[in-house]
C-alpha cells in the first residue's frame, strides 16, 4: 500500500508545489483593505501578463518585499488582464515566473472610471505604480527600478 501512495504522491506533487492564488478584486474591496491598514505602507503595481516593461520590472517588486519583510509594507501586484485570461495567461505567468507578491486581478467593467478612482492623472498606461502611506499617495505611470522603488518608500516612511 505505501509502494502505492508513494508513486501516487510522486505524479501529484507537480500539481500542489504551485499554490499561489489569485483572487478578484474591485477598487471597493482595494479600498477597504488599504483603510483597515492604515500602518501599513502599500506599494500597488498594476501590470499586465502582455506588458513588456511589467515583466521587466516584476523581479524589482519581488525583491523589494522579501528585503523588507519585517517591516509594515505590503507589494499588491494587479493585473489587469481580462477576467478571461485568468487562467489561460495569468496563473500560467505567475507560476512561470515563481512570484511570491500578493496578486489580483482587477474585477471592473469600466477602465475609465477605476483609472480615475486610482488617480486622476492616470492615462490608463501601464505600468502604473501607487504608493500609499496614510494619507499620502504617490502615483508613477512609468517601469520602476528596485532603486525606485527604494527611494520612494523612504520618501513617503
Amino acid at each position: 500500500m505505501r509502494k502505492y501512495l508513494l508513486i501516487l504522491s510522486l505524479f501529484c506533487l507537480p500539481f500542489f508545489v504551485f499554490s499561489q492564488k489569485i483572487n478578484l478584486i474591485t477598487i471597493d474591496q482595494l479600498n477597504d483593505r488599504i483603510n483597515k491598514g492604515k500602518d501599513t505602507t502599500y506599494v500597488i503595481n498594476f501590470w499586465a501578463t502582455w506588458c513588456v516593461p511589467c515583466i521587466k520590472e516584476m523581479p524589482a517588486f519581488e525583491k523589494f518585499e522579501q528585503n523588507f519583510k519585517a517591516e509594515k509594507i505590503k507589494v499588491l501586484l494587479i493585473s489587469v488582464n481580462f477576467k478571461s485570461e485568468l487562467n489561460n495567461s495569468v496563473l500560467p505567468f505567475i507560476k512561470s515566473k515563481n512570484l511570491k507578491s500578493e496578486i489580483f486581478l482587477l474585477d471592473e467593467k469600466d477602465p475609465q472610471e477605476y483609472i480615475n478612482r486610482i488617480d486622476s492623472s492616470w492615462s490608463g498606461a501601464i505600468p502604473s505604480t501607487l504608493f500609499i502611506k496614510n494619507e499620502k499617495h504617490i502615483f508613477f505611470e512609468k517601469d520602476l527600478t528596485y532603486d525606485d522603488l527604494l527611494k520612494e518608500y523612504t520618501s513617503i516612511k
